[in-house]
């Protein structure tokens, strides 16, 4: 099985680029051959045929939500609806993508989100807060273990 562990965000805007952070710390891991990894930085609908092409996808991006920033959440998407109600703003957000994908093709890689908690999308600067950056040794243990 072909698996893309696919990091979304803006280096530029703090806790906003976790996905991308994320991606990096990964590269200087062992990985398995079937699994791939891709920067998608802000997103894009150019993004979509790469995506077509895997049979599993693990997307990491930031959300706006009511937990404390870097709790980290896995979710298993089924449907668009299926994705957090906020995340992070980029040029074309994965719930859009995902819909896209739908409409498309019918049918959809098996995928999985991991999300971590930021308090604020728009501070700029390109270092994490301290709670987010900590997160990101348990999100890669989490990838670990998923692929």
């Amino acid at each position: 099985m072909e698996t893309l562990i696919l990091g979304v965000g803006n280096l530029l805007l703090e806790d906003e680029g976790v996905g991308i952070h994320v991606i990096r710390a990964l590269e200087k891991e062992p990985l398995p051959p079937n699994v791939h990894l891709m920067d998608g930085g802000t997103g894009g609908f150019h993004l979509i045929s790469w995506l077509e092409k895997y049979d599993r996808i693990i997307m990491i991006d930031a959300t706006l939500d009511d937990n404390a920033p870097g709790t980290i959440r896995v979710i298993s998407p089924q449907y668009a609806s299926d994705f957090p109600p906020l995340m992070s703003a980029h040029e074309i957000g994965l719930k859009d993508m995902i819909e896209v994908m739908q409409l498309s093709s019918g049918k959809l890689p098996d995928i999985l989100l991991i999300v971590i908690s930021v308090l604020n999308i728009s501070n700029v600067g390109m270092n994490l807060s301290p709670s987010v950056e900590a997160a990101i040794p348990e999100v890669i243990q989490m990838l670990k273990t998923l692929v």
